[in-house]
């Protein structure tokens, strides 16, 4: 699991049939969750998560599964909005 913050949104007229009716999200993960040289990433909303708002992000065949998209071609997904976190950033 990953924590960050929503940064910013993606629009993609044409993806994958799997794909459609889904809202991607571009997440900044916190300084601490960034593994050397990483970088932002972009994951399926399934919880309506907003802009400026610190997410719980799950990757790989977690993402998949725990969203109830196994026929899906996901590698991330938004999973939790963080309400109140301790040490945070």
């Amino acid at each position: 699991m990953i924590i960050g913050t929503v940064i910013g949104s993606v629009v993609s007229t044409r993806k994958n049939e799997n794909l459609v009716g889904n809202k991607f999200l571009i997440v900044e993960p916190l300084s601490s969750m960034r593994a050397p040289g990483g970088s932002n990433l972009v994951a399926v909303d399934n919880v309506g998560a907003g802009i400026g708002e610190v997410v719980l992000v799950a990757q790989g065949s977690a993402a998949r599964i725990g969203c109830d998209k196994e026929n899906q071609p996901v590698d991330a997904a938004i999973v939790g909005i963080v309400d109140n976190g301790t040490e945070l950033e």
